[in-house]
């Protein structure tokens, strides 16, 4: 069955099956290899993507439910990594293994587009399930504070203000 997706800005047409994973979509179709697969059933965060501007699975999005909505991928974030979140992961060398931290980065991206400057608890209510092997998570939470502090203090793109697809990296 043929489906139209926009990832990232690009508009593509995938002859897949209906119930394919988005995530499978992603990485084997359009072979954008930022979005990891970690468990498969939803429950560890590495495929976290945008759809709709809302963080989810793609482990467990079927790709019919994905088609006609704009879909962000870590490698859309920003074309040159000027993405706060990009910036600050970076600044506080949040990654330790780093097999997580897409799904982490896209989850964090989430919730300042949402919530510009949260508090611990907004971190730790829209990173729950996000799990992290090494456990990076007080470096997680002071990326996403400084991530809040850059887009709000400097000439750097806001979440909020990022124009999906403006980089489409591949590895």
């Amino acid at each position: 069955m043929a489906f139209q997706l926009t990832v990232n800005g690009r508009s593509s047409t995938v002859d897949v099956p209906a119930d394919m994973p988005l995530l499978w979509v992603i990485r084997d179709v359009l072979k954008l290899k930022g979005t990891k697969y970690g468990c498969g059933i939803g429950q560890c965060g590495a495929c976290t993507v945008h759809l709709n501007g809302k963080a989810v699975r793609s482990c467990q999005t079927p790709v019919s439910a994905a088609a006609q909505a704009p879909i962000t991928t870590l490698e859309g974030l920003s074309a040159d990594g000027t993405h706060p979140v990009q910036v600050a992961w970076l600044e506080i060398d949040v990654p330790q293994c780093g097999y997580c931290q897409a799904g982490q980065m896209m989850s964090a991206a989430a919730l300042l587009a949402k919530t510009p400057k949260p508090t611990d608890q907004d971190i730790n209510s829209a990173m729950n399930g996000n799990l992290c092997r090494c456990g990076t998570y007080v470096r997680i939470r002071q990326a996403i504070h400084k991530a809040s502090e850059i887009a709000t203090t400097s000439k750097l793109k806001k979440p909020s203000e990022v124009a999906v697809g403006q980089g489409v990296a591949q590895e």
